[in-house]
């Protein structure tokens, strides 16, 4: 079975973002198993054959539903550094078009994380024309509150996902097209 490697979705400044592939497997195990990256993970730390699943299904979403999180690449050194993407999640019965992320701890705290969650958002609200997008939370992963704010999100509900509480913040068209434009705007 031929798949698609190495056709860029879209990139950002730093980012390549292109479709998982099974050939990602070995490197996102090795992200996915790390226990500090997947401590707050509602499936928890994976092996290869988790890994392999999670891949699976995002492919399953891709054929599905044209989404799904996508392999993150920096374009200068071509290193794969994780994923963040869209995809369908069922919260309360509904389901929403959740935003998610996961990179190696080695590329946290230089603004990869805020990148891609901005060129995700770019893509599902000017390139596929989602209404909203919503991102789930635990309330203690401070770093992750910190990049949802930065990319724009600001309300949330406080829910039980998983039985763990977290917040479900939610941005529509109309509040990406507003912070996009706050961004644009020179100031006086």
């Amino acid at each position: 079975m031929h798949e698609e490697r190495l056709v860029p979705l879209f990139e950002t400044e730093r980012l390549i973002v292109r479709k998982l592939s099974h050939q990602d497997v070995p490197v996102l195990t090795t992200i996915l198993s790390d226990p500090e990256v997947m401590r707050f993970s509602v499936r928890g730390v994976c092996d290869e054959a988790a890994t392999l699943k999670f891949v699976d299904w995002c492919l399953d979403s891709y054929a599905s539903h044209g989404i799904g999180p996508w392999a993150l690449c920096v374009k200068e050194s071509g290193d794969f550094i994780g994923f963040c993407g869209i995809g369908p999640e069922y919260i309360d019965g509904v389901e929403e078009i959740n935003l998610g992320y996961r990179l190696a701890h080695r590329f946290w705290q230089q603004g990869y994380a805020t990148e891609a969650v901005k060129g995700v958002l770019q893509y599902a609200f000017g390139q596929k024309h989602y209404e909203s997008v919503v991102v789930i939370i635990e309330p203690e992963h401070t770093a992750s509150v910190r990049v949802a704010e930065k990319a724009g999100f600001g309300n949330y509900t406080l829910r039980r996902f998983h039985s763990r509480p977290v917040r479900v913040y939610r941005m529509t068209y109309d509040n990406w097209a507003w912070h996009n434009e706050t961004m644009r705007a020179p100031s006086v």
